[in-house]
């Protein structure tokens, strides 16, 4: 079988565990682990407070400095709700593309790397595999195993994480903060409005603050900082409140995340909507003491810049032939996250996000095979 055949079955096996974000993904991990153990490779894991999840690192090859950290997220996002024309946890080949859901997102850039570890073991400098889970929920699990691997394995030279980028390389993307807003009402007959606190109101009038604070965050922005949008973006994903329509609502809840460039702090973008928070909550509980407003903040990953990564860049292009400026991406990443430890690191990976988190994902095969070369090639590199 050949390096590209076996990443071809990697990448079904790696498909057919639904790893999505609420689930666990273990029996991901546990399938890796055996499979790094058949050639020699020792498996670190970094589980999760509940132990139902579990970051894992390898390095393969020689303990030296010098090597690459090729990093992923085994997390996928939900079929549910979504018009798939196949089974989304089965590879179907048609068109050109590989359809699946993680094809993109990105167990392709996955299988890749698992491929071609016969040949990462044989080198002179290292390859370090990095596995994580919730990235999609806010990159919340990989900071624990990027800090055991900062405190653990010599230098590496760079950190390559594989989101989808076309292959092209990208040096900056935003960070994401993600939030949580619970309003505790009072229930009453929806006529006697002053014999209670709609929850849902309330949350009408927060949710208005946000779309203020977007509002400016578009008019504030720097057209020329390379991302598309420029702006600092807000926006409300969910939202839940109510029992019937002639009840003051009694809960509201909505989550909404703030994806940030470099240059926007979210501590100080967010401030406005947290001092409207505590203000509508001693509102409320001076009608009703058990009232209220709850604002939690789920998740937060840093931005990556491009401060620091010539050496990456240059790097990396010996193995892509990529000769155009680097670019930024809007959506959040765990790049930052390696950035921040110290790793020089960019992103470079098989697809396009534009294929990710959509009903019948997929990746063409011609970015698989590209991904492939760039495999073949950083193996020879570290020979």
């Amino acid at each position: 079988m050949t390096d590209l055949a076996k990443a071809r079955s990697i990448l079904e096996t790696l498909v057919a565990f639904d790893t999505t974000s609420a689930r666990s993904n273990l029996a991901l991990i546990e399938w890796v682990e055996a499979y790094l153990g058949e050639h020699g490779v020792i498996s670190n894991r970094v589980p999760n407070e509940g132990g139902d999840k579990a970051n894992l690192f390898a390095t393969c090859g020689p303990v030296v400095e010098g090597g690459v950290i090729l990093s992923g997220h085994s997390d996928v996002v939900p079929v549910e709700g979504q018009d798939w024309s196949s089974d989304p946890w089965i590879v179907r080949e048609s068109g050109g593309k590989y359809f699946g859901r993680g094809t993109c997102d990105m167990k392709g850039f996955l299988a890749l790397a698992l491929a071609w570890v016969p040949q990462f073991v044989k080198g002179t400098r290292p390859v370090h595999l990095a596995i994580s889970y919730d990235e999609e929920v806010g990159c919340q699990g990989a900071p624990a195993m990027i800090e055991r691997m900062a405190a653990t394995i010599p230098a590496p030279r760079l950190a390559v994480i594989g989101e989808p980028s076309s292959m092209k390389i990208i040096t900056g993307h935003k960070g994401i903060c993600a939030f949580e807003v619970n309003i505790r009402g009072h229930e009453a007959h929806s006529s006697l409005v002053d014999h209670g606190i709609s929850a849902n109101m309330v949350a009408v009038r927060l949710m208005s603050k946000l779309a203020e604070i977007a509002g400016e965050l578009e008019a504030s922005a720097n057209p020329d900082n390379g991302f598309d949008p420029p702006q600092a973006t807000l926006t409300i994903g969910e939202m839940q409140g109510g029992t019937a329509v002639n009840i003051l609502a009694g809960h509201a809840r909505f989550i909404f995340d703030l994806r940030c460039p470099p240059d926007v702090d979210p501590d100080a973008a967010i401030e406005p909507f947290r001092e409207l928070c505590r203000k509508v909550d001693a509102e409320m509980k001076a009608k009703f003491p058990a009232t209220g407003v709850e604002l939690q903040q789920l998740a937060c990953a840093p931005a990556m810049t491009h401060e620091g990564s010539d050496d990456a860049v240059a790097f990396v292009r010996k193995l892509t032939g990529e000769n155009t400026a680097p670019s930024q991406v809007a959506y959040g990443a765990e790049g930052g996250q390696f950035q921040r430890a110290g790793f020089p690191t960019l992103i470079c990976g098989p697809g396009s996000i534009e294929q990710a988190h959509q009903p019948d994902e997929w990746i063409a095969i011609s970015q698989f095979e590209e991904g492939a070369r760039f495999m073949e090639r950083l193996a020879r590199e570290l020979a």
